[in-house]
């Protein structure tokens, strides 16, 4: 486990958990997620219109905790690798603005072809 930014956890290609998180990111922003949390809010309410035992108002403010929590994670290291590839592609057109300017191309144009495809290893 690290402690890392997303960005800079080096390596070629993404790790376990940077997939899952992409994945997951794919499967919530589907309109079948969205209905299967308006379910959930929906259990919720009508377990306590109808008043039934402790134990299901407690198994539906657990479970929508629990999502709640999961997707937070989830938001989170995707706006992070969002926010680091962007701030890349900025640093690297300014640097190849600041080499066209002098004359010669050389090793900011080469980045900034790097950063260009960023977000697809993060």
């Amino acid at each position: 486990m690290t402690l890392q930014h997303p960005a800079d956890r080096g390596g070629v290609g993404r790790g376990k958990f940077e997939r899952f998180a992409e994945s997951v990111s794919t499967v919530t922003s589907s309109p079948a997620f969205f209905v299967f949390c308006l379910a959930l809010v929906s259990f919720t309410v009508a377990v306590h219109i109808a008043g039934i035992a402790t134990e299901w108002l407690l198994l539906a403010g657990d479970s929508m905790t629990a999502v709640t929590l999961l997707l937070l994670a989830l938001l989170k290291n995707s706006e992070l690798r969002a926010e680091r590839a962007i701030q890349r592609k900025l640093d690297a057109i300014a640097a190849a603005l600041l080499e066209a300017q002098e004359g010669a191309p050389g090793k900011a144009h080469e980045n900034l072809r790097d950063v260009i495809r960023m977000e697809e290893e993060l």
